[in-house]
């Protein structure tokens, strides 16, 4: 069968925003049994909590048991901070009297990465973040019931929890764009590969999905251009500062210089290979960090 890849944000909300895989991934995830009957995208709350406003890929509650299950699919590299945060934005949440602390849900946080950054600081299938305290004995205090998750579904191993690990093997079964439906006939797989198969997608999600791609060949671009830059411009600096032993700080304010130069340039570049493939100015100011008046301005 002929798929969108899962590692595609568009195509991920689509199929786990379904209430019953939402439900059946998240029950066999925690091993908790939730119930739930919409499961929504891109959410917020009504109110900024904190200095940014989060934003969740999937969020569900369970309001009968109180839990609140958030999943989050991504591919950047500075997830363990960005997503502690989001994991505590949706308990600080609840704290919206002045008359006690207390958190009335319970927030399970599950983050899928389905990439892993290149110097191999993740080789792990699966690890788990819990809130509660150990004491001076090696026993855990059971006071805190939440938990953040990160699951990595290219690092699936034997050790891999086998109720965790079908969901990782599915996941990556899906990144090459075909997956063989004879080996999943549970009900919950086929649900997913039918939202997921090519034939079945309309044109205005395969847009989406276009733009994510677009996304993902213009990071790898820009990523390679600073690794090889950054090459050259280290080469010479350590060349100028062996010859230069006697000239310290007639060095350091070339290189000053030098840098901010070099950095002027390499955002014309950027926004130039960014304008070649499509991106739009709000697109460009999400990948590079400037704001839409920097860009004009480095344009002109």
């Amino acid at each position: 069968m002929d798929v969108i890849p899962l590692k595609y944000g568009t195509i991920f909300k689509r199929a786990f925003s379904d209430p019953e895989v939402f439900q059946q991934f998240a029950n066999d995830i925690l091993g908790i049994n939730i119930n739930i009957d919409k499961v929504h995208t891109e959410y917020e709350y009504p109110e900024p909590i904190g200095f940014v406003r989060s934003q969740y890929d999937l969020f569900a509650e369970d309001e009968e048991q109180r839990i609140i299950v958030e999943i989050q699919q991504v591919k950047e590299v500075d997830f363990f901070d960005r997503f502690l945060y989001y994991h505590l934005i949706s308990m600080v949440e609840q704290v919206g009297g002045f008359k006690e602390y207390g958190f009335d849900r319970t927030v399970y946080t599950i983050v899928i990465l389905t990439s892993t950054p290149r110097d191999g600081s993740v080789n792990f299938s699966c690890a788990i973040s819990d809130m509660n305290p150990i004491n001076e004995h090696g026993e855990t205090v059971d006071v805190y019931p939440h938990r953040l998750l990160f699951l990595c579904p290219r690092q699936a191993n034997e050790k891999t929890p086998l109720h965790i690990k079908k969901w990782l093997d599915f996941i990556e079964d899906s990144f090459d764009g075909k997956i063989n439906e004879s080996h999943y006939q549970e009900k919950v797989w086929k649900k997913i590969m039918s939202s997921i198969e090519k034939r079945n997608i309309d044109p205005g999600l395969l847009s989406e999905i276009k733009d994510d791609m677009a996304w993902e060949e213009a990071k790898k671009i820009f990523e390679e251009e600073g690794r090889r830059e950054g090459r050259e411009i280290g080469h010479k600096i350590g060349i100028e500062q062996g010859i230069e032993q006697g000239i310290e700080q007639g060095i350091e304010q070339g290189l000053e210089s030098g840098r901010e130069e070099g950095q002027r340039k390499q955002q014309q570049q950027t926004i130039f290979k960014a304008r070649k493939i499509g991106l739009d100015d709000h697109t460009i100011s999400e990948l590079t960090g400037l704001s839409l008046t920097q860009i004009k301005v480095i344009e002109s």
